[in-house]
């Protein structure tokens, strides 16, 4: 028999039709590479849930043919789910130095640096996993040491771009490598996979550098304390305030965790510079004048334990908000978060201070690319085949427009859901069926242990409350021995609802008279059917009812 040629297969395993949670995975022959591994935030349904990770039971089933994850940059969305899933599948881990200078940090807190192989990879740097060489190209980001991907196969090269934009005017470094890219299509390109974030918006994203011009004029005659919240991983963000605050001689005060690790790991390894004597301790800046601090803080999106947000409900231990203080809020709030973020504007202006926000502003600039710069990129990579990643399923629509418009087939783009696998050989290009895929939750320290029957359990409880009856029974007749005691949690006052309690009481008995002698699965379904009923005509609510049955 004639041996039959290996397909190289894509799988997203996350971040399509969503925003975060990215990972894709790139299968040919015997061979896998792990690109990216982040977690996405909870939606506002997922109630008590801390985090949300890609689920990799695929990957688990395909453990020894895995050559290694690929890190492009190290934002939460593309590096968080690791030291979950490193845990399930340790392999190596390949990423630039910053990059890979902020996992570690991550790696510590789950105590798995010791048994975690990180290897770092230059910028224009090419490594072999296999059959792939993944070429690392140099991006713009709202993260420093941003990598595209040139990932070279056997039936052609891969043009991955993760989060980008172009940037011709970089705070540090040189810009975009485009002339990578060009001699990339001029060479040939199987499969372009581009970031589709801002595939809605007109135009360009502006450059980094006008924030820094922004932020100059603001802070210019600031008579009281400067408050900037900003992402804690745009180290170029930060690099223009710490600068904005040399010049301005104000000293400079961390606040929250995130800011404050993300800092340390940037100035280590030189991605950030000031003089050693610009930084305080939080817990000293009443030792100063106001018009001489400046705080640099997490809380950008109103997250509720965040430090900007506990300075404006004055729960932070070493900030009050205090009349004359200017606060910048150095970003857009994620979809989702406005209200948080809305909040947050609100208590801050009762408290005194002046607060900028990015429409009052331009003291914020998006990280991904507008529709000018993805059309740039389509022309220079010329690909035989594009997949829109990274976005809601409305941005990958915009942006496989974007290419229908630049004369690509609607039969040679693919919008993906996340575990759908894309075939391709060297002319041709299907999607071959699905791989096991979905989100899985950590709450607390339960990793998967919360599924969407307890997420509905906690709806349920936050719309309607629950009703407990406590129903105690004689063992030898199973006759009631007593009036069934009703507890209340969210549905009703007890105290002022004698009547319809009363009510409940006389259903209940009714309910275990018709099937006395019963098995306990049926006594305790018809008090949750006949109560159920009789609430909702009372009410028009449906509380959750526990029955609980004691026999003595």
């Amino acid at each position: 028999m004639r041996k039959t040629k290996s397909r190289l297969r894509v799988i997203p395993l996350g971040g399509l039709g969503e925003i975060g949670k990215n990972i894709t995975v790139f299968e040919y022959g015997e061979d896998i590479v792990i690109v990216d591994c982040g977690i996405a935030f909870p939606e506002d349904e997922m109630m008590g849930i801390d985090l949300v990770l890609p689920d990799i039971t695929y990957l688990k089933s395909k453990k020894d043919k895995i050559k290694g994850i690929v890190l492009t940059h190290g934002h939460e969305d593309h590096i968080g789910a690791l030291p979950y899933v490193l845990k399930e599948i340790n392999v190596p881990v390949f990423g630039t130095k910053l990059t890979l200078g902020l996992l570690k940090n991550k790696l510590e807190e789950h105590r798995m640096l010791a048994d975690t192989e990180l290897q770092t990879v230059q910028l224009g740097q090419t490594i072999e996993l296999g059959s792939f060489q993944v070429e690392f190209i140099h991006s713009s980001h709202s993260i420093a040491d941003a990598a595209a991907l040139a990932i070279h196969t056997p039936l052609g090269v891969i043009v991955h771009t993760s989060d980008f934009k172009v940037d011709y005017t970089p705070i540090e470094g040189a810009p975009i490598n485009l002339a990578r890219f060009a001699a990339l299509g001029k060479k040939g390109v199987l499969l372009l996979m581009a970031d589709s974030t801002n595939a809605e918006r007109e135009g360009y994203t502006m450059s980094e550098r006008t924030v820094g011009e922004s932020f100059e004029r603001i802070f210019a005659n600031v008579p009281g304390r400067a408050i900037v919240a900003t992402f804690a991983s745009n180290i170029h963000r930060v690099q223009q305030i710490l600068n904005v605050a040399i010049n301005t001689d104000r000293k400079v005060a961390l606040s929250g965790r995130s800011m404050i690790n993300v800092v340390n790991v940037a100035l280590e390894l030189g991605y950030l510079s000031a003089p050693e004597d610009t930084f305080i301790d939080i817990k000293d800046i009443n030792k100063y004048p106001a018009d001489r601090l400046m705080i640099i803080t997490t809380g950008s999106q109103g997250e509720p334990l965040a430090a900007l947000s506990r300075m404006a409900a004055s729960t932070h231990r070493q900030v009050e908000i205090v009349p004359g203080d200017l606060v910048v809020i150095s970003a857009t709030p994620i979809p989702g978060n406005e209200k948080m973020v809305s909040n947050n504007v609100n208590m801050l202006f009762e408290k005194g201070a002046n607060v900028i926000y990015e429409s009052l502003e331009d003291i914020h600039v998006s990280g991904h690319a507008c529709q000018e710069e993805l059309k740039l990129i389509h022309r220079l990579v010329q690909p035989k085949f594009f997949m829109p990643v990274h976005g809601e399923y409305k941005h990958l629509h915009h942006h496989a427009l974007l290419a229908e418009e630049l004369g690509m087939s609607p039969e040679d783009i693919f919008i993906m859901d996340i575990g759908s696998v894309l075939e391709l050989d060297a002319s041709s290009a299907k999607i071959a069926g699905k791989v096991p895929s979905g989100k899985v939750f950590v709450d607390g320290l339960g990793v998967g242990d919360v599924g969407n029957i307890v997420l509905r359990d906690r709806k349920h409880l936050s719309q309607d409350g629950m009703v407990i009856i406590m129903i105690t029974i004689d063992k030898e007749t199973g006759v009631l021995t007593s009036n069934p005691d009703i507890i209340s949690r969210g549905f009703i006052y007890v105290r002022e609802s004698e009547d319809l309690m009363a009510e409940m009481k006389n259903i209940v008995k009714n309910a275990l008279s018709e099937c006395q002698g019963k098995d306990w699965s049926t006594m305790k379904n018809n008090v949750k059917k006949l109560l159920g009923e009789h609430l909702y005509v009372k009410t028009k609510r449906k509380p959750m009812i526990l029955p609980i049955i004691i026999e003595i």
